[in-house]
Formats: structure tokens, sequence, C-alpha cells
């Protein structure tokens, strides 16, 4: 199995490479427009695509044959994505069974593939090629092939010591610098067999409860959002009572605070990823936590407050998924997502339906009686459904009676 490592570095061109990226950017979008908007739109496949315009494109753009090659495989891409977009929206419009006029021509408005900016660009092998000495990035462009110096960190340099990048897209981000994302490719070791788990329970009051006893608190992060959400309001309350420069100031400050909610959420979803994924190394696990899928166009439709629906929207749990699947992957550590149905509500131990409030869980099973954090009931719970689904005889859940444990949790929900 294939696993795809992107590094982002950042490029220190002249001024003379600059314009060189800025027009190959502008060719490159120019190229991929063109190709949308004169090739059928029911071609979705870059071959088909590119045996329609390839020659065309390349004299009108004055691009390279692997760009050109590149370009046909964006638009592609993007097709294939708006295709996925017009079936997902279709299917929620025969759910609905009745949708207005508005809602239609909302839809039929979005089916068409997005304009295409100049701020970015793809290269393969023969346009991009790093050069360790220095570490530069000769990438080839409209003009001449230009040798970029790379601002790279230890950790750029231990990545990008043994492979050869094969691929890359060269970007210019939000704060006007160019940067170029290389894709390393590497073969991911095989999962681990093992019957050991590690259950992972996903909240808001705590990000993560591990089966093992380990948690990661909320508040911390909770805090910072409504701190920012309270610093946000009060610019934009003074912007909009201010001056022309006032709101020119406003502008400035709330573009330096731009992304700082966010990238400190990526960080700790880093960390508590990374040492649930060394725990389950060192002790031959595999991890199993909750497929939430949909979870907040369920809450949503539930009376809340403003604040309550901030909150929940901006909980990153899936950011969290994705950072434990793929640290897995690199560590050969398989993670299973579950469903999530009745796991908090259903007790460990006897696998009778109990009574939760809060952080507390209490069993209705006068034979058990276990009391305790509900948190860590949850996940012990995960770990004992994620358990059975990898067990190759089937779920030893299913030897229960139907008045406890997860069956009757399933009976309910299927009546």
């Amino acid at each position: 199995m294939k696993q795809v490592l992107t590094l982002v570095v950042k490029l220190q061109p002249t001024s003379e490479q600059v314009q060189l990226l800025d027009n190959i950017a502008q060719a490159f979008a120019d190229a991929c427009n063109y190709i949308n908007k004169t090739v059928k739109p029911n071609l979705t496949n870059r071959n088909s695509i590119q045996a329609v315009c390839y020659q065309d494109v390349k004299e009108r753009f004055g691009l390279t044959a692997n760009h050109v090659v590149r370009a046909c495989a964006r638009v592609a891409a993007n097709r294939l994505t708006a295709q996925q977009k017009r079936r997902k929206v279709k299917a929620e419009r025969s759910r609905s069974r009745s949708v207005s006029f508005g809602e239609s021509f909302n839809t039929e408005r979005s089916r068409g593939v997005k304009h295409f900016q100049s701020t970015s660009f793809d290269c393969d092998a023969r346009t991009f090629r790093l050069i360790e000495t220095g570490y530069l990035a000769s990438i080839s462009t409209t003009g001449k092939r230009a040798k970029i110096p790379m601002r790279v960190s230890n950790y750029h340099i231990g990545k990008l010591s043994g492979p050869n990048p094969t691929s890359a897209q060269v970007c210019q981000h939000k704060d006007g610098d160019w940067y170029v994302h290389i894709q390393l490719k590497s073969d991911a070791p095989k999962p681990i067999k093992t019957d050991n788990v590690i259950g992972v329970d996903f909240g808001r009051r705590d990000i993560a409860v591990t089966s093992t006893n380990q948690s990661w608190s909320g508040r911390e992060i909770q805090e910072r959002r409504d701190q920012f959400n309270r610093v946000r309001a009060s610019l934009q309350k003074k912007a909009s009572q201010g001056t022309r420069s006032t709101r020119r100031r406003v502008r400035n400050i709330l573009k330096r605070l731009s992304g700082k909610e966010r990238r400190y959420q990526t960080w700790l979803n880093h960390n508590i990823s990374k040492v649930i994924i060394d725990e389950a190394k060192q002790t031959q696990s595999f991890v199993s936590i909750e497929d939430l899928t949909g979870i907040r166009e369920k809450t949503n439709k539930k009376p809340r407050n403003k604040t309550e629906r901030r909150r929940s929207n901006s909980w990153a749990f899936y950011q969290l998924r994705t950072f434990l699947e793929y640290k897995g992957i690199k560590e050969g550590i398989e993670v299973v997502a579950i469903n999530p149905a009745y796991t908090s509500q259903t007790c460990h131990c006897c696998l009778h339906i109990g009574l939760r409030n809060n952080k507390s869980f209490k069993c209705s099973n006068k034979a058990c009686g276990w009391i305790g954090d509900s948190d860590k009931n949850g996940a012990l719970m995960i770990a004992l459904v994620g358990q059975s689904v990898r067990l190759p005889r089937g779920s030893s859940l299913l030897a229960c009676s139907i008045n406890s444990g997860l069956q009757k949790a399933h009976a309910i929900a299927t009546a």
C-alpha cells in the first residue's frame, strides 16, 4: 500500500523568478478554463480530455507538454468532484421528496466546475526536480527553468534526504508568498495483526478519552475559541461604527488573527493523535473510534442557542480522525471506525443500557451496578465493539440475550 506525504516548503524566489511563477500560474489557469469551456462537460477522463484538446492548448498558451497533461488532469479531477456533489444533492432531494423552485435553481447552478484561479499549477517528475545540494526547487516555466531556493527545516531535510519526489504543486498562499507542496510516496507497512485494542471516545467536554485512562480536556480550546469570537465581534462592531481609517486597521488586525484558532486546533489534534498511535504501537494494538459522520446535521436540527451552535459546529472531530488514520497507516496501526449508536449508553461490564448524566454513568442492571465516568465507559465500550468487529468468527456480543447489551439497543434503533 502506497502512502503519500505532502511537505509544504516555502520558496524564496527573486523578483525575476516571481514573475516567472506568476506567468506560468496564469497560463496554467487560462489553459484549465479553456479546456473546461471547450471540451464536452460529460468527459471526465483525463486521457479523453487530453486526446481532444492537447495540441490546441499547447499552441495557445505556450505550456510545456507535461504542464498541458497536468492541466487536463486537473480539469478531469474537478469535474469528477462536481459530479460526486451532484449525486449527493440528487440523493438528498430524493430523500426530502419536495424541493422548492429556489433550491432547484441553486442546484442547477452548482453543476458546473468553478473558475480556475491563477494561484497554483501542478508539476510532475519532468517539470519539477529537487536539488539537494543547497535545497533548490528546479521548476519548469513558460519562460525558462527556474532554480529557486527553498526555506527548509530539519524536519524537511530529514524527509527529503531519501526519496526522489515525482510530483509537486506550486501554490501562492494568502500571504502572497510562493510555496511548493511536495508529494512523497512511500510503502506503508502492513497493519499489525493483534486482538489488543484501544478505544477512543470523541467529545467536546473531553476532546478524546481512551480506554487506557488517557484523556484530553476540551476546556482550553473552548476558551480560546470563545476568546477569538469575542475579539472578532468587537473588531467588527468598531469597523461598522468607525471611520475609513478605523475600518482599514480592523481589516489588518483580522487578517493577522486569521487562522490562529485553526492552527491551534490542528496542533492540538496532531499531539493527541501522535500520543494515541505511539501507545498503540508500543502495546501492539489497533485503534477503535466512533464514526461520527453526519452528527452536525443531526444536532443542528435541535433547538439550541447561538453559542452552543457555534461551539458544536467548530468541533474538529473529523480532523482528529483523519490524523489518527494517516498516522496509523504510517506506523502499521489499523484504525477501525464503528457505529456510535448506544455506545455511550451501554455498560461495558454487562452490556445493559444504563443511565448517563453528563460525566457520570450508572448501570441499570442490579447484578452489575457499575458506576463511573461516562466517557471512560464509552471508550471501553468502543474498544469492545471494535474488538468484536475484528474477530474472524464474528462478534462475541451476539451471544448476549436480547434483554441486555447492544442487541437490545439495536432492536430499539431498528424498531
